[in-house]
């Protein structure tokens, strides 16, 4: 038996699933292409719910999609817009549920010299839409400041301008510099930190923000949002000077008032006590000539009434007026009596309705008229008494008049036997019988030795 030899020519085909082969391209984009700059316009441009921003970046003949996730947003001074030209900084892959490759963004510049003013423009117009910018939450400077906070570099001119201003015309001031950057990375969180500790403190009336001219760029951390949230957060006044006349910073729209330059800030805060001061003098002004013109008044007044017949006769003119007083008086006394009684029938009235419905009403008049009727008794009992003692009184003295006491006075005596009987007839006794007489002053004691009968 002839064995046969069999050769496979053809080579070996691999079989990729779609996933496979989707993660295949994903390894080889991320290795090659990891951080990379990509030129292009923004097309397409859609902000999700959570503050993801997904756009399209193309260019006359081809795209390719972004990603710009929300995280990667922090310090971008511009918010992607359609038809914008841009350079984007980033790395790519594959989304590979849809099996597409897309940029995912970092960091995204404009093209061209005006990408700093859009960026200006964007944040302007975003932060008067969210009320920033309202004149209904600007605060009134202070009319007499007496402590002013100054944030601004230590070592620009600016800070020199501001102290000399405001202690050669406000020399009893006291001023407080928080020295921060102005320019620069890191310098919009100082001036933030500064603006938090016034606000924490509550050390000055009034804050100065203040920097000298410059480039856009150089001014561009006062066009930070966080500077305009922290200024707009702040319960302390804020005067904005920074730049020159031309210079407009988003601080001098969000500030409470905004100065052209650093020296007009300070001249603001001097200017509201001049104008105290001039409110002062136009006050003393105005007192005085009021003053002057009562005093005319009064004078003229002085003039007429001593030129008036009634005021050469101020004895007849007093007694009038006393009378008119009296007159005066009694109507008021009318008045008042009558209001007084209708006040008493209305109370009375009142009283009585309430009483009907309220058993602790009828009471208390039950109450009342017992006690009433309790008085009366008491007033009666007493001038009975009174009427009795009287009459008691009387006859005593009747009795005394008649008794046989008044009788002794006169000269009479009264006769008893042993027995205290009383002797009216001389058989009543026999001779050696003791008798007493009871005289009008004192008593004797006898023995009868003659009797006489009449």
């Amino acid at each position: 038996m002839t064995q046969q030899l069999t050769f496979n020519l053809m080579p070996t085909r691999k079989t990729w699933t779609v996933s496979e082969l989707t993660g295949k391209i994903r390894d080889l984009l991320a290795k090659n292409f990891t951080d990379i700059n990509v030129q292009g316009e923004v097309s397409n441009r859609r902000e999700a719910q959570s503050g993801h921003i997904y756009f399209t970046l193309k260019d006359d003949r081809s795209q390719v999609r972004c990603v710009y996730f929300k995280q990667q947003q922090r310090g971008i001074k511009f918010r992607p817009e359609d038809g914008l030209q841009v350079t984007a900084r980033g790395s790519i892959s594959v989304y590979e549920q849809r099996g597409e490759y897309q940029i995912y963004v970092e960091k995204i510049e404009l093209v061209g010299q005006g990408a700093l003013q859009l960026a200006f423009e964007q944040l302007k117009k975003r932060l008067e839409d969210e009320g920033l910018f309202d004149a209904a939450h600007k605060k009134a400077l202070p009319l007499l400041p007496s402590r002013i906070g100054i944030i601004t570099s230590p070592k620009g001119a600016a800070v020199r301008d501001v102290v000399r201003i405001l202690a050669r015309r406000f020399p009893n001031v006291h001023l407080t510099v928080y020295p921060v950057r102005v320019q620069g990375e890191g310098s919009a969180e100082e001036i933030v930190k500064a603006l938090k500790f016034f606000n924490a403190k509550k050390m000055v009336d009034v804050l100065i923000l203040a920097r000298g001219g410059g480039s856009m760029e150089d001014l561009w951390s006062f066009n930070e949002e966080i500077v305009a949230h922290a200024i707009f957060a702040s319960e302390i006044p804020v005067i904005s000077g920074v730049g020159h006349e031309t210079d407009f910073t988003i601080a001098d729209f969000v500030a409470d008032v905004r100065a052209s330059t650093p020296s007009a800030a300070a001249e603001l805060v001097v200017q509201t006590r001049r104008e105290f001061d001039k409110h002062i003098a136009d006050l003393r002004e105005t007192l005085a000539g009021q003053i002057r013109y009562r005093l005319l008044e009064f004078s003229r007044r002085v003039h007429e009434l001593s030129a008036r017949r009634g005021f050469r006769r101020p004895l007849d003119l007093l007694r009038q007026q006393r009378q008119r007083a009296d007159e005066m008086t009694s109507r008021l006394a009318l008045g008042l009596r009558a209001r007084l009684e209708q006040s008493r029938k209305r109370f009375t009235a009142a009283h009585l309705r309430i009483a009907s419905f309220d058993f602790r009403m009828k009471i208390a008049a039950f109450r009342l008229r017992l006690e009433k009727h309790t008085t009366e008794l008491g007033v009666r009992a007493e001038r009975f008494l009174r009427a009795k003692r009287e009459r008691w009184q009387r006859l005593t003295v009747q009795l005394q008049e008649r008794g046989p006491l008044k009788v002794l006075e006169r000269g009479y005596a009264i006769a008893t036997d042993a027995a205290g009987n009383l002797l009216r007839d001389a058989a009543q006794v026999a001779f050696g019988d003791t008798v007493a007489i009871q005289l009008h002053r004192g008593r004797l004691t006898t023995e009868v030795r003659k009797k006489e009968t009449t």
